[in-house]
C-alpha cells in the first residue's frame, strides 16, 4: 500500500519520502532465494478480478509477467485427499450426506450473486455460514478453517468478510468447473524491482532499514516524522504500517483514539516454506480437516508457479499470546514433515530438500461484526495524517491488489489535501 501511495504521488508530479523499517521494500511480498529459487517469505497469487494491480503491471511495462494457470484444490478430510472446489468434486466427496453438500454447494453459489454485502455487516460469520449449510458440513468443512486460523477469535468475525472470501475465489473460475490463478514469473520480486526502479527515476526517495520513531504534531497539526537519523520536517505523512504500532508513534494522541487503535486485532502467522523432491500433491491449495494437524491447508506454490523445486508453504496462523507462536523453528518443521508425510504416504525423510521458517505478528485483521464502526477513519483529526492498513480495504481480504487500489485513493485525498495547502 505505501509503495502504491508513493507510485501515485510521483505521477501526479511530488516527490514523496519512503521510510522502512526492514533492509528492502515490498513488507509481506519481500523475497529470497530458496534452493535457487526466488519465492516470497508469504505466498501470493492472483485472480482475475485484480482489476488494480493487472492496471499496475500495465503501467510498469511488465503485465507481461503475469502467467494464468488452470489451478487445482483438495481437500484432506477423514484421512483421505479428495478432490475439492467444484460441483461434481463435491457431488462425489465422501464422508459426508448429500443434504449436507447440496447446501454447502447452495451457500457456496449464493455467496458468489450476493452484490450488496451491508445486510451481512452485522452477522457473525460462523452463524450465518451454519444456518445456511448445516451443522454436518460446517463441522466437517469450515469449522477446521476457523479453528486453526483464528482460534478464540473464531466467533468473532463479520459474515461480510467472509462472504467477500468467498467471492473473490468464486470469481476465478472460468467456468462452473475450473478455476485459474495468476503468478509473476519470478514471483513478487518482479513487481518489487519495477515499482522500485520507477520511484527512484521519480527522485523518490527510499530509506531501508529506517523504521520511524514518531510521527511528530504540534497543536493538531502534523509537523514530520522522526528517525535514528532525526528530525524529517513535512507537510504530510501517511502511515501503512499495522495501526496497532500507531498509538506508540503518536503519544500526544488523546487516549479514547489510542483505544481505537490499540483495540484492533490481528492474527500471527508462522509459515513453513519446504522444498521437496517429490509433489505432496497435485493441488494448489489443500484444505485440512485432521484432528493430528493444526492447520487449516497447505499451499503447494509449485502446482502455480512453474518451478525447477517443489515448494510448499505450511502456514500455522494463531495470535500471537498463544503460547505456540513461540515454540522453536525446529518444532515447527518437524510437525511440517510429519503432517506432509501424513498427506501423501510415499514421502520420505529423504524428499525433503530444505526448509524455512517466517514469522509475522500481523498477518490477518480481525474484522469482526460491525467493524466498520470500530474502525478508525483513514484521514485523521490531525491535519495532514493518514493512517490505513489492510483493515481499510473491508470486507475486501489483504492482497496486493486491494492494497494498491487504497493506495490509489490514499494519494487521491492527499493530492487534494495538498492543493489546498499550496
Amino acid at each position: 500500500m505505501g509503495l502504491a501511495v508513493a507510485y501515485e504521488l510521483s505521477k501526479m508530479g511530488y516527490k514523496p519520502t519512503i521510510y522502512e523499517a526492514a533492509d528492502r521494500i515490498g513488507g509481506m511480498a519481500v523475497c529470497f532465494d530458496f534452493c535457487g529459487e526466488t519465492v516470497e517469505r508469504f505466498y501470493h497469487f492472483h485472480c482475475i478480478s485484480d482489476h488494480d494491480f493487472i492496471t499496475l503491471l500495465d503501467e510498469l511495462k511488465i503485465k507481461e509477467s503475469l502467467i494464468w494457470r488452470k489451478t487445482r484444490m483438495g481437500f484432506y478430510l477423514d484421512g483421505n485427499l479428495q478432490n475439492w472446489g467444484n460441483p461434481v468434486a463435491l457431488l462425489f466427496a465422501s464422508g459426508l450426506s448429500l443434504i449436507a453438500k447440496l447446501r454447502y454447494g447452495a451457500h457456496a453459489f449464493y455467496s458468489t450473486k450476493i452484490k450488496n454485502w451491508k445486510h451481512l455487516e452485522n452477522q457473525v460469520a460462523t452463524e450465518w455460514i451454519r444456518k445456511w449449510v448445516g451443522r454436518e458440513a460446517y463441522d466437517k468443512l469450515w469449522l477446521p478453517l476457523f479453528k486453526y486460523k483464528f482460534y478464540e477469535y473464531s466467533n468473532d468475525l463479520s459474515a461480510s468478510w467472509i462472504w467477500a472470501r468467498i467471492r473473490r475465489i468464486g470469481k476465478s473460475r472460468y467456468n462452473l468447473m475450473n478455476e485459474k490463478l495468476g503468478y509473476l514469473s519470478g514471483g513478487s520480486q518482479q513487481y518489487l524491482n519495477a515499482i522500485n526502479k520507477v520511484l527512484v527515476e521519480a527522485d523518490v526517495q527510499l530509506n531501508v532499514n529506517t523504521p520511524v520513531k514518531k510521527i511528530a504534531i504540534d497543536n493538531g497539526i502534523i509537523t514530520g516524522v522522526e528517525t535514528q537519523s532525526g528530525f524529517e520536517k513535512y507537510d504530510v505523512v501517511c502511515s501503512t504500517i499495522p495501526m496497532p504500532f500507531i498509538p506508540s508513534l503518536i503519544p500526544e494522541l488523546d487516549e479514547k483514539t489510542k483505544d481505537r487503535y490499540s483495540q484492533l486485532k490481528n492474527v500471527g502467522v508462522v509459515c513453513v516454506i519446504v522444498a521437496t523432491k517429490k509433489e505432496i500433491t497435485k493441488n494448489f491449495w489443500v484444505n485440512i480437516n485432521d484432528e493430528e494437524m493444526d492447520i487449516p491447508g497447505i499451499v503447494e506454490y509449485s502446482n502455480l508457479r512453474e518451478m525447477t523445486t517443489n515448494i510448499t508453504y505450511v502456514p500455522f496462523y494463531m495470535p500471537i499470546t498463544n503460547d505456540k507462536f513461540c515454540d522453536s523453528d525446529q518444532i515447527f518443521i518437524l510437525k511440517v514433515k510429519r503432517y506432509l508425510k501424513k498427506i501423501n504416504a510415499d514421502l520420505s525423510d529423504e524428499d525433503f530438500i530444505d526448509t524455512k521458517v517466517s514469522r509475522y505478528k500481523y498477518s490477518q485483521p480481525i474484522c469482526g461484526p460491525n467493524f466498520l464502526e470500530k474502525l478508525p477513519p483513514h484521514k485523521t483529526e490531525i491535519e495532514g495524517l493518514w493512517v490505513a492498513d489492510t483493515s481499510h480495504y473491508y470486507p475486501e481480504d489483504r492482497g496486493i491488489s486491494e492494497s494498491t487500489k487504497f493506495g490509489k485513493k490514499l494519494a487521491r485525498e492527499i493530492n487534494e489535501y495538498a492543493k489546498n495547502i499550496s
